[in-house]
């Protein structure tokens, strides 16, 4: 009989592995999100991977088999249940279900993954982390302030330098306003409102002639994909390009874009664009309000002390879901880096949110307003290794030694092996913290394949006691980084003094209760 088939290893497309290195970075990434999070006040909930579909949100499509844009399967008693798209709307659920019980406003915070039933694409994944905070029972715009004001501080004590990122402030009602005004008013027409807030929200990566496509039949891209328009009327699709134009120009007016910026914002000049946008004297009473609002949150944040240069009014600023009923914001990095076409482009936002007063409310009898925002963990872990922040740094991991078993064909003499991995686990440093990481190489292999497990590693030394070392009471501690130094330098550099020198430092012998303080010489030999 012929051998059975074996199963092919493959990704599923849209979802990626993550090695050691970016887990251990991301991992520091998120401990000072959370430190963050906690000096405001905010405490963490968790909340499970799967909702029921109902509960997720009226942004998602009303299908027989709710499945576009989330991955959904129905249980046993045929209730349709889905992968969380977003962390927010869990959230309401919770909050919802424990209303009693939660102090209010409740601040919470939460990290985990979210996922999406979308076409991968290159940065685009259908699993990805998020980290949010929001705040739940407050209508008021000072908790939109303050989550403005967490979002500059946060993105600091992760090292990103101050001109380099900035908060940027709009609000829905400004825009909700808008498209009142055209006719797409009322519950009818909520998810062509939707289609039309994502097409803006396109503005600054598709030409107006793309966009024009999705306000009105639709748009196919390059891989022959269709995405479905808002089948606006021209008339009404050329207001809304005159709107995104003015998001995007309104910079020649009153200067409030880029590091330049002096000149503080107005809501007047906002104001005066619309009014000529829409051709009307006096704006509609959601424009204004959404004027207002935004205006106490400028003055709020400046009272706090955090300048246009940190937190600034941004009319470009949409978001894309349905739920949001006010204030939105989006922190957006300013510094250039290079994109996979050469062009040296700004970063862009890692980071947004805004006020979303509907959603808690589904639940419950009473209106419960809310407010939060959410950071895109891996956008933003790219962004950190971009400018090169110590967070995400590798080094900043703990050195790794790896103990070797020359004899590991016989088991009476692992126990020792396993006594000096134990001593290298438990020393300290100079500040009471652990010295570094200890591995005892557990294979079947020789010395070679030990020592090329250990380079594989990245280890900075190896321990290495034989039957020779173990009759003399030593062991030999190998500094396999300055080995590697030493084997790349020229046949010159190689015949010198020096050289032959370092060489007795790449490599030498202790006794064998001297193995901590051998293996501290080597990580302080290289910091």
């Amino acid at each position: 009989m012929s051998a059975p088939a074996k199963l092919k290893a493959r990704q599923p497309r849209g979802f990626v592995d993550r090695g050691p290195a970016d887990v251990a970075a991301t991992e520091r990434m998120l401990a000072v999100i959370r430190e963050s999070f906690a000096i405001y006040g905010f405490e963490p909930v968790e909340t499970p991977f799967v909702e029921y579909t109902d509960a997720l949100g009226k942004f998602l499509p009303d299908q027989d088999r709710p499945n576009e844009g989330v991955f959904s399967f129905q249980d046993d008693d045929e209730q349709w249940l889905s992968l969380r798209y977003d962390l927010t709307a869990p959230l309401a659920r919770y909050v919802a279900e424990n209303f009693d019980a939660l102090p209010k406003p409740y601040r919470s915070y939460r990290a985990g993954y979210v996922f999406r039933n979308e076409k991968p694409g290159p940065g685009r994944f259908r699993q990805f982390m998020q980290f949010d905070a929001d705040i739940v029972g407050s209508g008021t715009v000072a908790a939109d302030a303050e989550i403005c004001m967490l979002a500059a501080d946060t993105m600091e004590k992760l090292g990103i330098r101050r001109g380099d990122y900035v908060v940027k402030v709009n609000n829905r009602k400004v825009l909700d306003g808008v498209m009142e005004a055209i006719g797409l008013g009322g519950e009818e027409n909520a998810a062509r409102r939707l289609t039309v807030l994502r097409a803006i929200d396109k503005a600054d990566k598709f030409p107006a002639e793309e966009i024009r496509k999705l306000l009105g039949e639709g748009r196919r891209d390059e891989s022959g994909d269709y995405t479905k328009g808002a089948q606006l009327c021209p008339q009404d699709a050329e207001i809304i390009l005159r709107v995104i134009e003015s998001a995007g120009d309104i910079e020649r007016f009153v200067r409030f874009f880029g590091r330049k910026y002096t000149k503080p914002f107005t809501i007047r000049k906002y104001e005066e664009k619309l009014r000529r946008v829409l051709g009307v004297s006096v704006l509609p009473t959601p424009i204004l309000e959404g004027l207002q609002e935004v205006e106490q949150i400028r003055k709020a944040v400046r009272e706090a002390g955090y300048e246009p240069d940190r937190i600034r009014i941004d009319p470009s600023v949409v978001r894309g879901l349905e739920y949001y009923t006010g204030p939105v914001y989006e922190v957006e990095l300013t510094f250039p880096v290079t994109n996979d076409d050469g062009q040296v482009v700004r970063f862009g936002s890692v980071a947004g949110g805004g006020r979303y007063d509907g959603l808690v409310g589904r639940f419950r009898p009473e209106p419960v307003p809310a407010t939060g925002f959410s950071i895109g963990v891996s956008r933003l872990y790219s962004a950190l290794k971009a400018v090169k922040s110590p967070i995400v740094d590798t080094r900043a991991e703990l050195p790794l030694v790896v103990v070797t078993a020359m004899d590991n064909k016989s088991p009476e003499f692992m126990p020792s092996y396993q006594a000096m991995v134990s001593q290298l686990r438990q020393a300290k440093d100079e500040a009471g913290k652990a010295l570094c990481r200890a591995d005892l190489y557990l294979g079947a292999s020789g010395f070679n394949a030990q020592m090329k497990y250990a380079d594989r590693r990245g280890a900075v030394c190896a321990v290495i006691q034989g039957s020779s070392e173990r009759e003399a009471g030593t062991v030999v501690i190998k500094d396999l980084v300055l080995g590697a130094e030493l084997a790349a330098a020229s046949r010159e550099i190689k015949d010198s003094a020096e050289h032959k020198e370092r060489q007795a430092q790449a490599q030498f012998a202790v006794p064998v209760d001297g193995l901590v303080e051998g293996v501290r010489k080597v990580i302080a030999r290289h910091g």
